[in-house]
């Protein structure tokens, strides 16, 4: 696992913890890189296995990540499997789905191996980023709506 974090200054675009699965170094380095300059702190694991691992780890740790990018075609497990896997040990946080085929079954089978979204590649960097924005917002409503109702029940109660 490697962690790409950057301290940045000023007003971050994605404040969050990313874990991008990919085997390939230039594409590690380059989606890393789009994902460090919008302030996200980025680990990088490069196989099934150890993502499934590492994703449970740190929730066990109760630092969970935020998001997961999640390339489909990984040594060990693939990308279906380790997002199968995922959503049955509990991860309910986004996992977009990052391959370079645009077969409509390659994207019907990483959907309902229970990944949110799909990008193909090459990533494009305002696409990449705007549609993390999207799931982070999405995520962030729900945490708040959880927290309101949390007190609501403890004030009923």
């Amino acid at each position: 696992m490697k962690n790409t974090a950057k301290k940045t200054d000023g007003q971050s675009l994605l404040e969050c913890r990313v874990l991008l699965v990919e085997d390939s170094p230039d594409s590690q380095k380059l989606v890393s890189s789009f994902l460090d300059q919008a302030g996200a702190e980025v680990f990088v694991s490069e196989d099934g296995q150890s993502a499934l691992d590492l994703a449970v780890e740190a929730h066990v740790q109760g630092l969970p990540f935020d998001l997961i990018l999640m390339d489909i075609q990984l040594p060990k497990l693939d990308g279906c499997e380790v997002t199968q896997k995922l959503r049955e040990a509990g991860f309910r946080g986004p996992i977009i789905a990052l391959t370079a085929l645009e077969e409509i079954h390659t994207r019907q089978k990483c959907i309902e191996a229970g990944c949110d979204d799909y990008l193909t590649k090459p990533v494009e960097p305002k696409k990449l980023i705007g549609l993390l924005s999207l799931y982070l917002s999405q995520l962030k409503q729900k945490q708040q709506l959880n927290r309101a109702a949390k007190v609501y029940l403890n004030l009923d109660g």
